[in-house]
């Protein structure tokens, strides 16, 4: 990160932290929310992906890895190969991605919100 953009996430933690508790918790339940949905959209587009792969060359990626491309492997078969290791790095980094931020979701954000919502 650019010492710019330190400076700027700097800001908006001082800023964030002065926002009353139940308002973060508020702002952290909704931007968790918010970004579980766009990872579990990515997370579908990279197995639908992974998939395509798999169906085009019945075999698994871990078994084409094993074996190494075919002797008479065309250059459509390693570009797929490229791009197959692409999606499955993504799918393996969306995954861990959105543990991570389930381990935030199930402290109870969400219960609060629904608690209070009639205050």
């Amino acid at each position: 990160m650019s010492e710019a953009g330190i400076v700027t996430a700097r800001r908006i933690e001082d800023l964030f932290s002065t926002l009353m508790p139940a308002e973060k918790a508020s702002v952290i339940s909704h931007g968790v929310a918010l970004r579980l949905s766009d990872l579990q959209k990515r997370r579908f587009l990279a197995e639908s992906k992974v998939r395509h792969f798999e169906k085009k060359y019945h075999t698994t990626l871990e078994k084409l890895d094993a074996k190494g491309l075919p002797d008479d492997a065309d250059y459509e078969m390693h570009e797929d190969y490229v791009m197959w290791h692409h999606w499955a790095e993504v799918l393996e980094e969306t995954e861990e991605r959105i543990a991570s931020l389930q381990k935030i979701a199930e402290q109870g954000l969400y219960v609060g919100e629904i608690v209070g919502a009639g205050e």
